[in-house]
């Protein structure tokens, strides 16, 4: 019995045309919105991605900086993020942990955030997370455990 196109692995894309799917998604969660997530880089072969952020002035705690829940939000949907590209898009990885260093204030700005597979098991992959400010400075890393889950296939609805 020959594979059907259904069953097929799915094609592989290069890092520019998965780049500019993300870039041209029409439809993105409300949360990425918020964050102003934008995808800068895709590098498939090492498993990472690279986005920017904004830590928006209403994100800052009393003493002006950003607060660290919108940073580890920043960070885990980064970390999301590099996962669905490691599955070849195949699948979203809820975290089931997540731990997070905060190594120096985040001021409202562009932020650079990089995501990591660190390994990808048969039921749980590990992801990392560094988050820098416009400057370069590394302000806080993050580590995380998740959970693959297959993305469901659409039906159609008689």
């Amino acid at each position: 019995m020959s594979e059907t196109t259904a069953d097929a692995p799915p094609e592989a894309v290069s890092d520019e045309a998965l780049l500019a799917r993300f870039q041209n998604a029409k439809r993105r969660p409300p949360a990425s919105d918020t964050m102003g997530f934008h995808v800068v880089r895709v590098d498939q072969a090492n498993k990472e991605i690279e986005v920017t952020c904004e830590g928006r002035p209403e994100f800052c705690n009393p003493a002006g900086q950003v607060q660290g829940g919108f940073l580890m939000a920043m960070l885990d949907e980064t970390m999301s993020v590099a996962a669905v590209v490691a599955s070849n898009m195949t699948a979203f990885v809820p975290t089931l942990e997540m731990k997070t260093s905060f190594l120096r204030p985040a001021l409202p700005g562009t932020l650079k955030v990089v995501g990591r597979v660190a390994k990808w098991g048969r039921q749980i992959c590990f992801l990392e997370g560094e988050l820098y400010d416009a400057e370069g400075r590394l302000l806080a890393k993050a580590s995380s455990t998740a959970m693959p889950q297959p993305f469901k296939k659409a039906t159609s609805k008689a």
